[in-house]
């Protein structure tokens, strides 16, 4: 019991407006539920192993599964990061997170829905873009295969992106369409230029040494192993996992 997740008063109280209304049969205790769900996902359990003290394993998994198909984790995430407080520093990267074979071991969904995996020179792997705060905190996350450019990402989470009046990335977002959305939105980019670049663009090096933040933040996003490696085939149910992880560690 000691080595066991469960949540508190207080963040059952930040979490519960996020909960689906129950219609007719009232639900399984939400907490013991929720704690049962976020101990498989830090511990890269499969759900017929979950600890009897959570509960049926199949309850876990109908509402982990039912829940993530919702949405409701992945608003979790962008509605405690938007009440977590401004932030005039915004950070964006991209990591490369390990398919499983079970994940990757089938072919596209039905309806050409893609799974959004992808072969790269380290095997079958998926690519989370994340967009932080100045303390690494996440904000903002979009899921890709793992071969897809990291424009890709930019350009998906560039409409969304919160006020701010800084934004911190590597020379891989040094693009002119990217620097002008920024600039667009009244944030100042801070990307060191391509060495292709021939006429380099100056940013500033005290504030971009700051960057290693959001590499801080996907390593502790990595320690919860159902997001270091891909089980889910559904691209939407694994996103969730990510997300999860960002609202226990970061916002909670």
């Amino acid at each position: 019991m000691n080595d066991l997740f469960w949540l508190t008063d207080a963040q059952m109280a930040r979490l519960e407006p996020f909960f689906p209304k129950s219609h007719g049969k009232p639900r399984v205790d939400d907490r013991r539920v929720l704690s049962g769900i976020i101990f498989i996902n830090r511990n890269g359990l499969r759900w017929r192993d979950a600890p009897a003290e959570y509960g049926p394993s199949k309850t876990l998994y109908n509402r982990w599964k039912r829940w993530s198909d919702k949405g409701v984790f992945a608003r979790m995430l962008l509605e405690l990061a938007d009440r977590g407080g401004g932030t005039d520093t915004l950070m964006i990267d991209a990591t490369h997170l390990k398919t499983h074979r079970t994940a990757s071991s089938l072919g596209p969904e039905k309806g050409g829905r893609g799974r959004l995996i992808g072969r790269t020179k380290g095997g079958m792997n998926s690519k989370l873009h994340t967009i932080t705060d100045a303390f690494g905190r996440p904000l903002r996350m979009f899921l890709t295969a793992g071969q897809r450019s990291d424009y890709i990402g930019a350009r998906a989470l560039l409409e969304g992106l919160p006020p701010a009046k800084h934004m911190l990335a590597d020379r891989g977002y040094d693009a002119d369409w990217y620097r002008e959305g920024l600039e667009n939105k009244g944030i100042k980019p801070c990307i060191p230029s391509r060495k292709s670049r021939k006429i380099p663009i100056p940013h500033d090096a005290a504030r971009y040494r700051q960057r290693h933040k959001i590499e801080n933040s996907f390593a502790r996003l990595k320690d919860w192993r159902r997001v270091a490696t891909r089980y889910d085939r559904c691209p939407k149910v694994f996103l969730s996992a990510c997300a999860l992880a960002a609202v226990v560690m970061f916002w909670l």
